[in-house]
């Protein structure tokens, strides 16, 4: 069985978005609640460097961001917004997904990893904040993996919701794959098949779009006869996940109809991938699941099933 190195902070929970909001800090108090008993070096990551930040966000965007926290916090959009605690947490979060990277590349301590992190990320663009995230986690990962001179990164984006910034990031690069499973059309309007990537990115961006109501059987399809093609072709050296679970039958942000098990069924098949290509490494970075039930469940899945216990 796999040891995971899992990334957490106490003060992921101090960025609360609002009263009410769907993102709030007890969706990571369900995660914790739900840990299974499987090997896991608890890690508290450092906040990330701004030089790696700045590899996939502009400088303007940084300082909005920082001119707002300045102000003890505030709305960023209808659905985004910041507390004096946002700011310490998103650069911890996208620490722990750029230490992680790190870590599995070293070949001095597990493989695969986990950032229980707050607040999520894939939404955030290189410009703007919003859709919940702040700083895009997975992207800074992905920079990192790029900068210690690895080629081929391939990410895997499983959230209900297009992971627009991300796949804006990478758009024009051809070292980094990017897939996503998502509802369409949904928020936040992006993903649809036709947009694949310019440039020298042109094929690396394959978006698999689903209808609403689409359940395991339909999903098992796509896994089947496109994502895991896709990875198979492009031999990642390391896989990230963007590891949200919103499209979980249950969530109330979502009309895909996944239950649990086809969360560990689909991390089993992309652990199969990295074994074959990537020595095994993989850093998976939480985003969306807002059924706390629901959530605390399906991250005890893939957990389980990195760890090749399920």
């Amino acid at each position: 069985m796999e040891t995971i190195a899992f990334y957490y902070s106490p003060k992921f929970l101090e960025h609360h978005p609002g009263r009410g909001h769907p993102e709030e800090s007890d969706r990571l108090q369900a995660v914790l609640a739900r840990l299974p008993e499987l090997p896991l070096t608890r890690i508290e990551p450092e906040p990330v460097p701004r030089s790696q930040l700045l590899a996939v966000h502009s400088e303007a965007h940084l300082a909005g961001l920082e001119a707002v926290h300045a102000r003890g916090g505030g709305a960023l959009d209808p659905d985004t917004a910041m507390s004096a605690g946002s700011w310490p947490a998103a650069l911890l979060a996208a620490g722990a997904a750029a230490q992680a990277v790190e870590l599995v590349l070293s070949h001095a301590g597990p493989r695969r990893a986990f950032c229980a992190v707050r607040p999520p990320g894939h939404h955030a663009t290189r410009e703007r904040a919003m859709g919940f995230c702040l700083l895009n986690n997975v992207a800074v990962a992905a920079a990192r993996a790029l900068t210690l001179g690895l080629s081929r990164v391939a990410i895997v984006d499983f959230d209900v919701h297009h992971g627009n910034g991300t796949q804006e990031i990478f758009y024009e690069e051809g070292r980094v794959l990017y897939v996503s499973t998502h509802q369409y059309p949904y928020y936040p309007g992006t993903g649809a098949a036709r947009e694949t990537g310019l440039g020298a990115g042109a094929g690396k961006t394959l978006n698999l779009p689903l209808p609403a109501g689409a359940a395991d059987a339909a999903y098992r399809e796509v896994l089947a006869n496109a994502l895991l093609p896709a990875l198979e072709a492009f031999a990642p050296e390391l896989l990230l996940l963007s590891a949200g679970f919103d499209a979980h039958e249950a969530d109330p942000l979502g009309g895909l109809a996944l239950t649990t098990s086809m969360f560990g069924e689909l991390t089993r098949a992309l652990v199969g991938v990295a074994e074959r290509y990537a020595a095994g490494a993989v850093v998976s970075c939480l985003e969306g699941g807002y059924d706390r039930p629901a959530l605390g469940a399906c991250v005890a899945a893939h957990l389980a099933a990195l760890a090749g216990a399920g």
